[in-house]
């Protein structure tokens, strides 16, 4: 589904402040790699999902562990209110994954894993970019 220009410009404002928010948390929180978003914007903000990804699970629970989960949501927070995207429930749109885990159960498909993150969020998202 091709979006339209204005949800072609809220991406964009989107993409922009993800990629500051992941720049800036890759050299704070150890075994972080990468990051994505996907939306349905027939229900935006509220479908956006964040997938901030990890080398291992061992990652996430040390990143956890030393409460850095809540500095990362922060990070992505404050970037995307700075392009005007308030989300309400932060912890619920910010999901952490790792390349192990996508390696195990979905060799390494990162489209079918992220796919069924967005279903799973919201029965009838449709179609998503």
């Amino acid at each position: 589904m091709k979006l339209t220009k204005t949800n072609q410009k809220i991406d964009n404002n989107i993409c922009k402040a993800l990629t500051i928010a992941c720049e800036s948390s890759l050299h704070d929180i150890a075994g972080f790699v990468w990051l994505t978003h996907r939306a349905n914007y027939t229900n935006f903000p509220a479908s956006l999902v964040i997938t901030c990804v990890f080398n291992s699970n061992d990652d996430i629970e040390a990143m956890k562990a030393q409460h850095q989960d809540e500095q990362l949501r922060l990070t992505i927070q404050k970037q995307l209110v700075k392009v005007g995207v308030v989300v309400k429930n932060i912890k619920q749109s910010v999901h952490f994954d790792s390349e192990e885990a996508c390696q195990q159960q979905h060799r390494g498909e990162w489209d079918t894993r992220l796919a069924l993150r967005v279903i799973k969020q919201k029965p009838n998202a449709g179609k998503v970019h």
